[in-house]
C-alpha cells in the first residue's frame, strides 16, 4: 500500500487552512488530479464537523470516484479521512494543524490501497511526487487566498 507524509509551514493562520481543507467542493479548482467533488452531508456535533463527500480523481484514461468520511476535530485541530466506497480497498489520511509564530505547520499523512492491482503498483511508483504536487497546490491556494502572517 502506498504511504507517505508531507509537512509544510504555511504563512497563514490555522483556521484559514482548516477551512481550506474542509472546502472539498473547491478541490477541482486547484488540486492536481481532482476532476470533481460532491459533498452529500455536512454536520456539526459538538467539537466535530462530519462530512460525507465524493472525489473524482484521474489522469489520462484513468478516472474513478470514491466516497469518504471526513471528521474534523476542532479541539485537536485534526482532520481524519477514511474511504467508505469506491475503488479503494483502504484509505486513511490525517491532517494536523499546529499554529506557530510564523504561520501554521501542516502535517499530512496518507495510506491507501487501490482495488486495481496494476493501478496500485503504478501509484506506488509515482505517489511521493504526486503527494508533493498536491501539498504544493494547497500551499499555493492558501497563499493566493490569505495574507501571510506578519512577524
Amino acid at each position: 500500500m502506498p504511504k507517505a507524509s508531507v509537512k509544510r509551514l504555511i504563512e497563514c493562520n490555522k483556521d484559514q487552512l482548516i477551512d481550506l481543507v474542509l472546502d472539498i467542493e473547491k478541490y477541482p479548482e486547484f488540486v492536481p488530479f481532482c476532476l470533481g467533488s460532491h459533498v452529500y452531508e455536512k454536520n456539526k456535533e459538538g467539537n466535530q464537523t462530519l462530512i460525507i463527500a465524493d472525489l473524482t480523481i484521474g489522469k489520462g484514461p484513468f478516472k474513478d470516484t470514491y466516497k469518504s468520511d471526513v471528521k474534523f476535530d476542532k479541539e485537536n485541530s485534526t482532520i481524519n479521512v477514511t474511504n467508505i466506497g469506491g475503488p479503494l480497498n483502504h484509505l486513511e489520511n490525517n491532517w494536523k494543524f499546529n499554529e506557530m509564530k510564523s504561520g501554521t505547520e501542516i502535517s499530512f499523512d496518507i495510506d491507501f490501497e487501490i482495488e486495481n492491482k496494476f493501478l496500485n503498483v503504478l501509484m506506488s511508483k509515482s505517489f511521493e511526487f504526486g503527494l508533493n504536487k498536491i501539498a504544493d497546490a494547497f500551499q499555493r491556494r492558501a497563499e493566493d487566498l490569505y495574507k501571510p502572517i506578519d512577524n
